[in-house]
């Protein structure tokens, strides 16, 4: 049933039964001390994986020496900057003649094709 199907006295009604049952929640929980736990968020069933000491120790060290030799390569710079250290150049990637041509093509017929279905 979708609420809006439902009409203005069915809503008013609903609303005061809600009402009705989080008193009772509350007046329950207050005699039995909380005694129904509340409901717990849905984790997905997933178990948070948490790393033992020696993992994170050898990650720490890992990291300070790669931040080691980025501040020994901007010392042994001199320049009075430090520069970052770069990553190679990518190749250039091109294309043939002959790929752009069937490109040039393929998008020649494709706004043919365009124009066709227009002027119809």
């Amino acid at each position: 049933m979708n609420i809006s199907d439902l009409s203005a006295a069915q809503l008013r009604r609903a609303a005061a039964l809600k009402e009705r049952l989080e008193k009772l929640h509350k007046e329950l929980t207050s005699i039995l001390g909380s005694a129904s736990p509340a409901p717990a968020a849905d984790d997905g069933g997933r178990k948070k994986h948490k790393r033992s000491a020696a993992a994170r120790a050898r990650m720490a060290a890992a990291q300070k020496a790669r931040w080691a030799k980025i501040k020994a390569a901007t010392k042994s710079a001199p320049a009075a900057k430090a520069a970052p250290v770069a990553k190679p150049a990518r190749k250039k990637w091109k294309i043939s003649a002959a790929g752009m041509a069937r490109i040039m093509a393929a998008n020649k017929a494709r706004w043919a094709k365009i124009k066709a279905a227009q002027k119809k």
